[in-house]
């Protein structure tokens, strides 16, 4: 690893967490809980590698269509995820954000991410954001009826309109793009993940399951990206 050329932002999509919890014949909500250790274990360890943005996929906006029982099983997570890792996030210096429509999570949810957020805004160790209730059609819709109203309203003339812009107009504003997107499961495609944003990063897809990534997985990731030819379009 050349640890002078470190991805400045890794995204990914932690996928395979029911499969794992079926292979092993447990409760798939078990799957989701080690997930979230796994999360929290891949976090830290970004950090201490020099990686200065980390942004997951935790629930999207399709999500919505798995079972009543699965999605308040999630929610439930995410909010003592939240209200309990705002905590240590603090102590080891890390800013969370939340990325999403948060506005149609019920209060509670709602009332966590704000608390969260806010006790670790000025934390800059490493910048988590985490996809909840994220879609990027959704997050580009957004963006777009944002410019339009600000057209309206006079505060921007349409030849003003250009890619800082609708970066400035995305859920992500502020945060760079992804250098490298990881997907683990084995599925080769981005599920609605970041459309705007990945349009140059480099792609990594593991044959394993998100409980199962490891440490071990970052330090190869790195050494992929490393090996790639980063031509931005030219030749």
């Amino acid at each position: 690893m050349d640890k002078a050329n470190i991805p400045n932002h890794v995204a990914i999509i932690m996928d395979g967490n029911r499969r794992w919890a079926k292979e092993k014949g447990i409760d798939y909500r078990l799957g989701h809980k080690e997930g979230a250790k796994t999360l929290e274990k891949i976090v830290r360890y970004a950090k201490k590698v020099g990686i200065k943005y980390i942004t997951v996929y935790a629930f999207s906006t399709e999500n919505w269509k798995r079972s009543e029982e699965e999605v308040g099983a999630l929610m439930l997570l995410l909010k003592n995820y939240l209200d309990d890792y705002g905590k240590r996030a603090d102590t080891e210096n890390i800013k969370v954000k939340v990325l999403g429509d948060i506005s149609a999570l019920s209060d509670g949810l709602q009332k966590s991410i704000r608390k969260c957020e806010n006790r670790t805004k000025d934390n800059d160790g490493i910048t988590f954001s985490i996809g909840i209730n994220y879609g990027g059609r959704d997050e580009l819709i957004h963006a777009i009826k944002s410019i339009a109203n600000d057209v309206k309203e006079g505060n921007v003339k349409i030849d003003d309109i250009n890619e800082n812009l609708v970066s400035d107009n995305l859920y992500t504003a502020g945060i760079p793009d992804p250098d490298l997107v990881i997907r683990t499961s084995g599925e080769l495609r981005m599920s609605n993940f970041l459309p705007w944003q990945i349009v140059y990063s480099e792609f990594l897809f593991l044959d394993k399951y998100w409980p199962d990534f490891s440490e071990e997985d970052i330090d190869n990731a790195i050494v992929v990206y490393q090996n790639r030819n980063r031509k931005f379009g030219a030749k």
